[in-house]
C-alpha cells in the first residue's frame, strides 16, 4: 500500500496535524510527517513533491496557516492527490489559510478540508488509498456502520425521552 505524506509549514501546525497522524495510525496506514515551508524552503518542498510518487507515496496532505501556499506549491509539482488543511491562527483565525488553500488556479487541484480539519484530511487520504485496497475499504465500511449505529442509538434514546415528557 502507498504511504501518505504529511507536510506542515511550521512546527506550530503539529497540534492540528497530530490528529491526522493518529487517524492514519488507527487505520494502519504508513505515513511520514515533515516540516517544510513553501516560503522558507521552497526547493525542499518542490523536490519532495516531484519525488513523492517514486518514494512510495500515494497521497500528500499539506497543513499551513496564514498565506498557506504549501498545498498549491506541492500540487504544482506532483500528479498525486493533494489534500490541504488550512490551519487557524493569525489575524484572520484561519480564514486567510482557507481561502489560500481552496482558491487554486485551473489545472492545480487541491482537495481542501475545513480549518483545522486534520482528521477529515486523513480520512480522505485513506478513502483515496482504499480505492485499490480492499482491506482498507472494509475498515472504512465498518467505521461508517459504527457511526450509523451510534446515531441510531441516540435517536432511539431521544424518542424514549420524548415519550416520557
Amino acid at each position: 500500500m502507498s504511504k501518505v505524506a504529511i507536510i506542515m509549514g511550521s512546527d506550530s501546525d503539529f497540534p492540528v496535524v497530530k490528529k491526522a497522524c493518529e487517524e492514519l495510525k488507527f487505520y494502519g496506514v504508513e505515513y511520514e510527517c515533515h516540516i517544510m515551508s513553501a516560503h522558507r524552503t521552497p526547493r525542499m518542498v518542490c523536490d519532495f513533491a516531484e519525488n513523492a510518487k517514486g518514494n512510495g507515496f500515494g497521497v500528500i496532505i499539506c497543513a499551513a496557516g496564514m498565506a498557506a501556499h504549501l498545498a498549491g506549491i506541492v500540487a504544482g509539482h506532483t500528479t498525486l492527490p493533494v489534500i490541504g488543511i488550512p490551519c487557524s491562527g493569525g489575524s484572520f483565525n484561519g480564514l486567510d489559510a482557507l481561502l489560500s488553500t481552496v482558491q487554486m488556479p485551473s489545472g492545480i487541484p487541491v482537495a481542501t478540508v475545513a480549518v483545522d480539519g486534520a482528521k477529515n484530511a486523513a480520512l480522505l487520504a485513506i478513502q483515496i488509498l482504499a480505492l485499490s485496497n480492499e482491506a482498507l475499504s472494509a475498515q472504512l465500511s465498518v467505521a461508517k456502520r459504527t457511526m450509523i449505529d451510534q446515531i441510531n442509538e441516540k435517536e432511539h434514546k431521544l424518542q424514549l425521552e420524548l415519550e416520557n415528557l
